[in-house]
């Protein structure tokens, strides 16, 4: 197995966890921020962009271990993990299961599945016509992303085209295959019982107005890590894209 990697930026160590379908390509943005003020280790997870199909079913376990491994290769012992969104998942799953090796853990729009609240089931938009799943993700996305609010926010409008233009892009069986195969282990994902085990400093951050992962999820992982702290932020689920509070937040919990 090869995992496509970069390792780039000056300052703490960070491994980067992406997001749901997301690629180092896609995500340079948030990556080259973090640069900014950290050494960053990011990959193309499993199934996506460079990395490509790897066997499957695959598990968190997984996702989680690929991490670890990317550690081992580039000489890290230990780091400040970041995960965003099924990346915080599997950030969540990393921290559990290597504890040892974590710093310091920063989780953004994300959920910790079980009784701690599962994310928008994102497998059930597969196959869906793409005027209905563009409609049902923009909703999702940011919940005042109405026609009204677009109308009034030029922003929000450009934010809201890009979701549109993303999901309008034709996608190779292979592609697909890789995607539907991360949307199955998400779909499994629950590590609201194992949280407690958690001790390093914690940071959860949340958008208000996220339908994927609502505060409430946010909340209930905060409450289960030991010291835990929460913020909310002015956004949807690319709140770190829409309060520029988010990304200075970040910055100063790594660097600190």
């Amino acid at each position: 197995m090869r995992l496509h990697h970069t390792l780039a930026g000056s300052g703490p160590r960070v491994l980067f966890f992406n997001g749901s379908g997301a690629t180092l390509e896609g995500s340079a943005p948030i990556i080259d921020n973090l640069r900014t003020f950290a050494t960053v280790l990011a990959h193309d997870q499993r199934g996506l962009g460079r990395t490509g199909i790897i066997d499957g079913p695959y598990t968190m376990a997984q996702y989680a271990q690929d991490g670890a491994d990317l550690l081992d290769h580039v000489g890290w012992d230990t780091c400040t993990i970041v995960g965003i969104s099924f990346g915080g998942m599997v950030a969540q799953e990393f921290a559990v299961t290597f504890p040892e090796r974590v710093e310091k853990l920063l989780l953004l729009c994300t959920s910790a599945g079980g009784e701690a609240g599962a994310s928008y089931p994102l497998h059930e938009n597969v196959g869906l016509d793409p005027e209905v799943r563009t409609a049902k993700m923009r909703t999702i996305f940011d919940t005042r992303f109405t026609d009204e609010f677009l109308a009034t926010d030029k922003f929000a409008a450009a934010m809201a085209k890009m979701l549109a233009d993303r999901e309008a892009i034709a996608k190779s069986d292979e592609v697909l295959r890789g995607e539907a195969m991360q949307l199955e282990a998400r779909r499994h994902h629950d590590v609201a019982s194992r949280l407690g085990n958690i001790a390093c400093p914690t940071l959860v951050m949340a958008g208000l107005y996220d339908g994927i992962a609502p505060v409430a999820n946010s909340e209930a992982i905060a409450a289960r890590i030991p010291g835990a702290e929460l913020r909310t932020y002015e956004g949807g689920h690319l709140f770190i894209a829409q309060d520029p509070r988010a990304m200075a937040d970040i910055s100063a919990f790594v660097v600190a």
